[in-house]
């Protein structure tokens, strides 16, 4: 494992490490559809959560206990098959508390034992995350927003905002317009450039990355 933060990782490469005063995040890729698994671990209790158990359970629970605490908590960004590949077994392993958006909840291998909403909150340990609902890519799709107190916000956007635009909204029940709309009032509109955007597959950017840019996403459709 390494320490230095990377977040161009690569399926069967190594986790890229991210020490914040209060939070450790853990950033992985599995499968060949480059999906990205996130860790965060609370420094003061050891306490953790997941962020989607796409795939490869094994190195999941690998990167757990890289962690060192076992897992407390699961949060699934959407109900989208390849960020659940790995949901039954990680949930039986360590039965954490699961959670996902509620319109999406019944789609999932495993209901989760929380259904979240916009404006909800989740504690782990000393650690809370604000939860945003961004519809478009899927009816429930959620993302997590943590809020450094020394430093700047890290959001965890599942597949609603990647370098570059917003997730795919061109299969049948999903809309562009939703999820243009919810990231931009939710997300562009409520926190600061200086934001660390996660996305669900590939490298991470800022929001002062792709502020620019948010008129030509709207012009183009996608």
């Amino acid at each position: 494992m390494t320490t230095t933060y990377d977040p161009d990782v690569q399926p069967a490469g190594p986790v890229a490490v991210r020490t914040l005063p209060a939070l450790t995040i853990r950033k992985m890729s599995v499968s060949q559809m480059h999906n990205n698994v996130y860790l965060l671990t609370c420094a003061s209790t050891g306490e953790q959560l997941l962020i989607d158990a796409a795939d490869e359970a094994d190195r999941i629970n690998e990167l757990i206990a890289t962690g060192g605490a076992g897992l407390s908590h699961l949060v699934t960004t959407h109900q989208h098959w390849d960020h659940v590949r790995a949901l039954t077994e990680i949930s039986r392993d360590h039965t954490p508390q699961m959670y996902a958006g509620e319109d999406d909840a019944p789609a999932l291998p495993v209901r989760p034992d929380h259904r979240l909403r916009h404006g909800d909150t989740i504690r782990f340990g000393d650690v809370l995350l604000d939860v945003i609902h961004l519809r478009g890519h899927t009816p429930g799709s959620v993302a997590l927003a943590y809020d450094d107190p020394e430093g700047h916000v890290h959001l965890f956007t599942g597949d609603s905002l990647f370098p570059g635009g917003v997730g795919a909204t061109d299969r049948p029940g999903q809309s562009f317009e939703s999820l243009y709309v919810d990231v931009t009032d939710r997300v562009f509109d409520v926190y600061d450039d200086d934001t660390w955007v996660y996305p669900g597959h590939g490298g991470d950017t800022t929001l002062g990355a792709e502020r620019p840019h948010l008129q030509e996403w709207r012009e183009r459709g996608w």
